[in-house]
């Protein structure tokens, strides 16, 4: 390991850092222009030809070629989960909450992964990852109450539940991936080509064709370029660089709160005490999980 790989490696990684940092403010200012289904459409459809140039350019193309039909399907199966039902969900949680809102809810995906790898992969919590699910959720309470723990009162009910259950389908892709020995990179492709024709008959039939002025496939070309496909690509390079990867995933934790100052400046929205105290019981609860780990 060269020291300058390292020094890519951070700088692949903080530039995935602040471009995902800007999503959350992404969401919302396209969601201005379209329904949840619409913006989902444009993002897939800019991701997927996103993620083909990126297989052309790194010469993999030829991979997917050689692939059988079963193993075509097995690659794209985890479609359903993402991008069709986890974005659908996610997207209406932001339609529903302010942004400074869903977007920390949205990060406790982690500590539901935890809980959901008990009955999936058979694993078992020890007391640090308990003491750090109560951390993460009490920082949920505090959040979506606007932090009247003994008035509780939701400024969206369902928005909250979406927020949450959005991290439940994205466990259960990531611990679908567990098994995959495929390239990641490849598999994503193939999970949004599969993706693609549910999220548009999903449109057609639920909503209707999506707008067409230029600031609305902007908005949504900028979701489906960073939040889904070029970003992706970045962290992965980090990760491969990297000579510890906890130098690496532990940038992660920036992100909700660059987000939160985007969102002010961005979106006009005045960042809650209760959601800043909130996201640092979610931050804390993850830090914890994650030193607990060998």
């Amino acid at each position: 390991m060269q020291p300058t790989d390292q020094k890519k490696a951070y700088i692949y990684g903080f530039s995935a850092v602040l471009i995902w940092s800007t999503v959350a403010s992404a969401f919302k200012i396209a969601l201005s222009y379209m329904d949840p289904l619409q913006l989902l459409f444009y993002a897939v459809v800019f991701s997927t030809l996103t993620l083909l140039v990126i297989l052309i350019t790194q010469n993999k193309t030829g991979q997917i070629a050689k692939m059988s039909i079963d193993q075509i399907l097995k690659c794209g199966l985890p479609g359903i989960l993402n991008p069709f039902l986890y974005y659908i969900v996610l997207f209406k949680a932001y339609d529903l909450l302010p942004a400074q809102e869903a977007q920390p809810l949205n990060y406790t995906w982690a500590i539901t992964l935890s809980l959901l790898s008990i009955p999936l992969l058979g694993q078992k919590l020890n007391a640090r990852e308990l003491i750090a699910i109560f951390i993460s959720y009490l920082g949920v309470v505090v959040i979506s109450t606007h932090g009247n723990l003994l008035d509780i009162q939701f400024s969206s009910g369902l928005g909250v539940f979406l927020a949450l259950f959005s991290t439940i389908i994205w466990a259960l892709y990531w611990i679908y991936n567990t098994k995959s020995k495929a390239d990641p990179l490849i598999e994503l492709f193939l999970n949004f080509c599969l993706g693609l024709p549910l999220v548009t008959a999903a449109m057609l039939m639920f909503s209707g064709p999506p707008p067409t002025e230029l600031p609305a496939v902007l908005s949504a070309a900028y979701v489906g370029l960073f939040e889904m496909g070029i970003t992706f690509v970045l962290w992965l390079k980090a990760l491969k660089l990297t000579e510890k990867t906890a130098k690496i995933s532990n940038l992660i934790f920036l992100s909700p709160f660059l987000s939160l100052i985007l969102i002010h400046f961005i979106l006009g929205e005045e960042i809650l005490p209760s959601t800043m105290f909130g996201l640092l019981f979610i931050v804390g609860g993850n830090i914890v999980q994650q030193t607990g780990r060998k």
